[in-house]
């Protein structure tokens, strides 16, 4: 028996795609999360029946308990070898058995289903085609996030196709499409299915982004979000969405995981997720959902008043005005941005009459909403600090707007 223990998403799928194709059937295939993995492969390795199975491991680490055992298991002249990507596994390297790479020589990123394919052809166990060379690089610019920057549609898309299909469909379907050894390609069908679901995960970006919680945890100011979709294009757009977020955590209670993601270089998820015996890639990381994650990203985040979205059409009070921008949370608190003679900007929050200053709008911005958890206030409450501020009606405000925003301004910066 050849036995693989590796991850459920779509890297960890094309490992055991490749296991398949290479054993046949002597292949079995086990897909994994962070919070089964260790029993999974210890009760495997503890039955003597296994003794004489080729264990394989990728795309997942195995915590320092099973690592023991898997040691011993290899002194004793048993078969084991791991396979992985991911930076926070890079110990494994001092095992005879273990190989982790995060990238090739040339800089370019590696991924599980990408090293697993090397190492097969170079045992002589599989052999290359152009369908497979094909997959495998989808797999790997997909996982690495590559796909982005290269502009890969057909990447994301077969990931996509992945969620839809479901893990043992996906499988068998692809099994099936690489006896094609000319190439790799979607059908015209999957591409209609694939335009379709397009549509639909706009719409849940957009109903996510305006569910999202906001609270520091350690250093970090994250944003959280309960949800069980697209987890991969959700994280990334919710972070590019509301840039002041140092990362995006998403708790999936269905699943019991919960999934980082940056997009920030200084920002390093994969270390984050250690934390909590989790892991995975610098910009996009991994935990189990046990007691501590439990209360951390539920029971005390629950409560808390999601994030208010800016305004999007307005007419007078405008990101970067030269007079006052104000910002609002849900819970009524108040802050505004002013900008100053020496082209520095002013943050006020209209509370406590505490002042910051700061040499861009953008950073006097990422300031109020990590405060505040605020946005863009409509203008009809821009209108009713107006009045509160100058003591005069909309109406009198309105018919001097120009003299009016000015002397608010003014009225402000001597707080």
């Amino acid at each position: 028996m050849k036995k693989l223990f590796t991850d459920s998403d779509l890297d960890g799928l094309g490992c055991g795609l490749l296991a398949k194709i290479a054993f046949g059937e002597s292949a079995n295939v086990t897909y994994c999360s962070y919070r089964n993995l260790n029993e999974r492969v210890e009760r495997f390795i503890d039955n003597p029946h296994n003794k004489q199975a080729k264990v394989y491991i990728t795309d997942l680490a195995v915590n320092a308990h099973v690592e023991k055992k898997l040691a011993n298991r290899y002194k004793k002249g048993s078969h084991v070898k791991m396979i992985d990507h991911h930076a926070t596994a890079m110990h494994f390297n001092n095992h005879e058995w273990g190989f982790v790479q995060a990238e090739y020589d040339t800089g370019k990123k590696t991924c599980a289903t990408s090293l697993y394919y090397e190492f097969l052809i170079k045992e002589k166990m599989i052999t290359a085609t152009k369908a497979l060379d094909d997959f495998v690089e989808l797999v790997r610019q997909y996982d690495t996030w590559e796909w982005e920057k290269n502009d890969n549609k057909a990447a994301k898309r077969l990931n996509d196709l992945f969620f839809i299909l479901g893990l043992e469909h996906f499988e068998t379907e692809m099994l099936e499409r690489m006896k094609h050894t000319e190439g790799f390609s979607l059908s015209d069908k999957e591409e209609l299915i694939l335009d379709l679901e397009d549509k639909k995960i706009e719409r849940y970006i957009f109903s996510k982004n305006r569910q999202i919680i906001q609270t520091f945890v350690d250093d970090y100011c994250v944003g959280i979000i309960y949800a069980e979709q697209y987890l991969s294009e959700l994280g990334n757009a919710l972070a590019k969405l509301n840039p002041h977020l140092d990362l995006i955590a998403m708790v999936n209670v269905g699943t019991r995981k919960i999934g980082f993601r940056t997009i920030y270089d200084e920002v390093d998820v994969s270390k984050f997720a250690q934390k909590y015996d989790g892991g995975g890639h610098p910009k996009a990381s991994g935990c189990a959902l046990y007691d501590e994650t439990f209360s951390l990203y539920v029971e005390k985040a629950f409560p808390l008043s999601p994030i208010k979205m800016d305004a999007p059409k307005n007419d007078h009070n405008k990101k970067e005005s030269k007079y006052l921008s104000l910002y609002t949370n849900r819970n009524g608190d108040r802050a505004v941005i002013l900008p100053t003679e020496d082209e520095k900007w002013v943050t006020l929050d209209l509370q406590e009459n505490a002042k910051n200053q700061f040499p861009t709008y953008a950073e006097a911005e990422r300031a109020v909403k990590r405060q505040f958890a605020a946005g863009l206030a409509f203008d009809k409450d821009f209108f009713s600090l107006l009045t509160d501020l100058l003591k005069k009606s909309e109406e009198e405000i309105r018919a001097n707007l120009t003299i009016s925003l000015e002397a608010a301004k003014q009225e402000l910066l001597k707080k």
